[in-house]
């Protein structure tokens, strides 16, 4: 394979992915799953054995907006890597785990129950002080006390969802959010400086976290490498860059080794209601093993492959944009098949793609942002939707109109089929 440099500077705020962090899906959870009545009383008893108590902490960068219409993928990716590798050490000093794969600008830890909550915050507050100090991007932070599915190196259920909505949605740079079953659990005379803000549903009031103790030590010992969503090679590379943000000349260098021209296909299918969250969980997980195995029968090979299956979202990558376009057609059709609604975003440039050291693989670049804010933000169940890139590629004889929407300040054209 050849590597091809970048063209062009990303979308901004085209960070911001709405997916789950985690890294696969729990098949053999699923398997037995479907070997059962499929009743609310089978999904308390084989999720049970799943459930953990602790807080989530999830953060989201902001400031990205800024940076991002200026700058290459590769300088972009070492601003969002380096307050990840600020909140995992502080994390893990104070006792947490790093969840998942922590791809695009997310990150996540779970601390046990029996974690002080005294420690983590002091250990929050000592990573946004770092962050604030030698970071250009801040970061906002949600944290929660509640229950969880320990799923696939993933924490699922409906405390998990409500934390991530918090931290990606309503909480600012700089901001550590936390919400009142944590304040509960801090003693008198806890010494932090609290602001009672919104009433969150599902977690109730949140307070913002505005000062308090910091642990003894300002700087951890080193907790080893977060989860990263790259190859340790271009990791490694990543780091050299960081320590060198503005050479241009080495930036450029990087970029035409590690970045090579693909078309990502991007599929989000709909979710189904369900009278319990424990339903939703396990129905959703069924459908997007429905959804993995429809995608392995019709890719074609080679040229193509699937990068990941992560609860609703699917993402492949394929050598040339004209079998992209007709797999995204014939993935909506056999979707349709089982009953399952998707929207699907496809779009071209350069991307990094590779395996990660945790065996899965994971892909950053423009087109996976511009595909999802196609499917995702813009979407409508049962579309396809192609990028402006993909203009010389949109189907002749079928019904494909262009379309013009604002999403995250920028204006966007595609093509709707």
């Amino acid at each position: 394979m050849t590597s091809e440099p970048p063209t062009g500077r990303l979308a901004p705020g085209g960070f911001d992915l709405a997916r789950d962090v985690a890294g696969g899906l729990p098949l053999t959870l699923v398997e037995r799953w479907l070997a059962t009545g499929r009743g609310a009383a089978d999904a308390r008893r084989l999720l049970s054995g799943h459930t953990v108590r602790g807080y989530g902490v999830v953060s989201d960068t902001s400031g990205l907006t800024k940076v991002s219409g200026r700058l290459g993928l590769l300088e972009v990716l070492a601003l969002i890597d380096r307050p990840k590798r600020v909140l995992h050490r502080h994390g893990a000093a104070a006792g947490g785990r790093a969840v998942g794969v922590w791809a695009a600008d997310n990150a996540q830890m779970f601390h046990p129950a029996s974690t002080d909550p005294r420690v983590l915050l002091s250990a929050l507050l000592r990573a946004r002080d770092e962050i604030e100090r030698h970071c250009r991007v801040r970061v906002g932070v949600g944290v929660h006390l509640g229950d969880f599915y320990d799923l696939a190196g993933g924490l699922y259920g409906p405390d998990a969802d409500l934390i991530e909505d918090l931290a990606e949605n309503h909480v600012e740079g700089g901001e550590i959010a936390v919400t009142q079953a944590v304040v509960d659990r801090l003693p008198d005379g806890h010494g932090f400086v609290l602001r009672r803000g919104r009433e969150a549903d599902g977690l109730g009031a949140v307070h913002l976290l505005l000062d308090g103790p910091r642990p003894p030590a300002e700087r951890p010992p080193e907790a080893g490498t977060y989860p990263i969503p790259y190859s340790s090679a271009f990791y490694a590379d990543l780091l050299r860059l960081d320590g060198r943000p503005d050479d241009a000349g080495l930036a450029a260098r990087l970029a035409a080794r590690h970045l090579r021209r693909r078309t990502v296909v991007l599929v989000e299918r709909d979710a189904v209601p369900a009278a319990t969250p424990e339903l939703a969980l396990l129905n959703g997980l069924a459908l997007s093993s429905v959804m993995s195995r429809t995608g392995l029968r019709l890719i074609p090979r080679p040229g193509a492959m699937e990068v990941k299956v992560s609860g609703p979202l699917a993402i492949y990558l394929f050598d040339d944009p004209a079998p992209a376009v007709r797999f995204a057609e014939r993935m909506r059709a056999g979707l349709a098949d089982h009953g399952i609604s998707c929207r699907i975003g496809v779009d071209t440039g350069p991307v990094l793609a590779g395996e990660t050291p945790s065996g899965g693989w994971d892909v950053a670049g423009a087109p996976v942002n511009v595909a999802s804010k196609m499917a995702q933000d813009l979407g409508t169940p049962g579309r396809i939707y192609l990028s402006e890139a993909m203009g010389e590629h949109v189907p002749s004889g079928k019904a494909y109109t262009p379309v013009r929407h604002t999403v995250s300040g920028v204006s966007m054209t595609c093509y709707e089929g």
